[in-house]
C-alpha cells in the first residue's frame, strides 16, 4: 500500500508540472480557475436536463395502464444511469474548481510578500480577500446543488430496482406516491442548480473584469 504522503507528493508534482506547462503558453491559474468554473456550470446545466428528462420518463411510466413493463423499466433505468453519470460529472468538475482555486490563492498569498510597493501590496491583498469571498459563495452554492442530487438519485434507484423486481401492474401503481415526492425533490434540485449557475456566471464576469 502506497503511503498517503507519497500519493499527495505525486499529485502535487503533477499539478505543478501542469501549471508550469500551461504558464509557458500564457495560461495561468486564474485562467484555469475561470475555465473550470465554466466547466462546472456547464455540467450542472447538463445535469438539470438529464434530471428533467428522467422525471418526464418516470411520469410516463406511472401514467401507463397497459404496456410492456420490461420496455418501461429499460427506459427508466437508462434515464437513471444518465442522471447518475451527470451527477458524477458535476462532482468531478466542482472538485477541479476547488483544487485550482486553492492553488491559486496559495500562490497569491505567497506573492504578496514579494511586493516592495506597499500600496500595490495593499491593493492586491484587498483583491485577494474580495475574490476569496466571492469564491466561497460560489463554492457553497455549487456544493448545495451537488448535495441536492443525492436524495433524487436514491429515490430513482429505489424505484428502478422496485420496478425491475416487480414487473407487474401493481408495481406501477405503487410508484405514484414516490413520483409525487420525487417531483418536489427535482424542483428543489433545479432551483439550487439555477442558483449555482447564476453564482458561476457572476463569478466568471467579475474575474474577467478584474
Amino acid at each position: 500500500m502506497i503511503p498517503l504522503f507519497f500519493i499527495t507528493l505525486l499529485l502535487t508534482s503533477c499539478s505543478t508540472a501542469y501549471y508550469s506547462a500551461m504558464e509557458k503558453v500564457g495560461v495561468h491559474k486564474r485562467d484555469i480557475m475561470v475555465d473550470r468554473v465554466e466547466g462546472a456550470r456547464d455540467a450542472q446545466e447538463e445535469a438539470q436536463e438529464e434530471f428533467k428528462s428522467a422525471l418526464e420518463q418516470f411520469a410516463s411510466v406511472v401514467a401507463l395502464k397497459e404496456t410492456d413493463l420490461k420496455v418501461a423499466y429499460d427506459k427508466l433505468n437508462a434515464e437513471y444511469l444518465d442522471c447518475e453519470q451527470a451527477s458524477e460529472k458535476v462532482s468531478t468538475r466542482i472538485d477541479k474548481v476547488e483544487k485550482v482555486s486553492e492553488d491559486l490563492f496559495e500562490e497569491w498569498e505567497d506573492e504578496l510578500e514579494l511586493y516592495e510597493n506597499r500600496t500595490y501590496r495593499a491593493t492586491s491583498k484587498r483583491q485577494l480577500r474580495e475574490t476569496k469571498s466571492r469564491y466561497r459563495d460560489l463554492l457553497a452554492s455549487m456544493r448545495a446543488a451537488e448535495r441536492s442530487m443525492a436524495p433524487v438519485l436514491e429515490t430513482f434507484e429505489d424505484n428502478v430496482l422496485f420496478l425491475k423486481h416487480n414487473l407487474n401492474a401493481q408495481a406501477i401503481g405503487s410508484l405514484q406516491a414516490e413520483f409525487d415526492g420525487l417531483e418536489k425533490d427535482i424542483e428543489v434540485l433545479i432551483k439550487r442548480m439555477n442558483e449555482a449557475i447564476k453564482e458561476s456566471n457572476a463569478f466568471i464576469a467579475q474575474m474577467e473584469q478584474s
